[in-house]
């Protein structure tokens, strides 16, 4: 159902940035906008993970230099059966944690010192599991590309609201009707683009439950984070890459519309959604072992 929504709110986006070119342009705007989002995605493509992490000045680390961590990714990827990620460690004292990568042959999980001093072992692997399972079903692939159209849907708007306040005119000639545009167009792709990023961190929520095969440790993991989040946020966050972090980095600031712009579920949320899996997942194993015990 989450894979269904996914795909429909990034059609959305998709159909709304269209739009917004045919408007502009007729169809000479539609093919400049394109143009200009597939170099956009394209470099955001292979060049990503490598300007996030050393944006956050990321650290790789091997099993010397981190060897619970490491043990942790290890064992999940092995459970997993997926390539082993590049491993980085984040010198903050805000605990978090994110992967990045454009597929699982090319990724990298990073994780802040904070984290690392804050969890105990079993929880470090409900999040380093959620953050593989980011890895596992492309998310990073697809929360960039979501990223990328809402920018173009952006720079598409300023040039209507130029256009808008210039009185040039266009094709349909309603001035008014093109700085409104400008207004309400880039909200309407954020709120699309965050309900993508909260879709995608109930998916990997689920992924992890069912790879480490103990919702709890998440729960508790996430309780601790979000608690200690609201007191600060990792240093160089920004709106643009907080939904790459396990929690949003930005929870401790009570914004006006939270709701709608929120990147991440509400810890509340994820709890609850975790609580359901615990008990499918309790069921599952509980008629294992009645099986094993009548016909072993």
């Amino acid at each position: 159902m989450e894979q269904i929504k996914t795909f429909l709110l990034l059609g959305s986006l998709s159909v709304l940035f269209v739009f917004i070119g045919g408007y502009l342009g007729g169809e000479g705007g539609m093919l400049i906008a394109l143009l200009i989002a597939g170099g956009m995605n394209f470099y955001a493509y292979y060049f990503s993970d490598t300007m996030i992490l050393k944006h956050y000045n990321a650290q790789e680390v091997d099993p010397r230099d981190a060897p619970m961590l490491y043990r942790v990714v290890e064992r999940l990827v092995e459970r997993a059966n997926m390539p082993m990620p590049k491993v980085y460690i984040i010198h903050d004292h805000i605990p978090n944690a994110f992967a990045t990568g454009r597929n699982p042959e090319h990724s990298a999980v990073a994780i802040t010192t904070g984290l690392l001093e804050l969890l105990h072992e079993e929880e470090i692997e409900g999040v380093m599991a959620h953050e593989l399972s980011h890895v596992h079903h492309r998310d990073i692939l697809i929360a960039t590309v979501a990223a990328t159209i809402a920018g173009a849907v952006a720079f598409i708007a300023n040039m209507l609201q130029f256009g808008a306040m210039f009185g040039r005119n266009n094709r349909n000639g309603n001035p008014l009707l093109m700085l409104a545009m400008a207004i309400l167009l880039p909200i309407a792709a954020s709120v699309i683009q965050m309900s993508i990023s909260r879709s995608r961190e109930f998916m990997a929520d689920e992924g992890a439950a069912r790879l480490s095969g103990h919702p709890e440790w998440l729960q508790s993991a996430l309780l601790k984070l979000s608690n200690y989040n609201s007191r600060g946020e990792v240093q160089g966050a920004t709106p643009e890459n907080a939904h790459m972090f396990i929690v949003s980095p930005f929870d401790g600031k009570n914004l006006s519309f939270a709701n709608l712009f929120r990147t991440h579920p509400t810890t509340e949320q994820r709890i609850e959604r975790l609580e359901m899996l615990k008990k499918e997942l309790g069921t599952y194993e509980e008629k294992h072992k009645l099986y094993d015990r009548h016909y072993v």
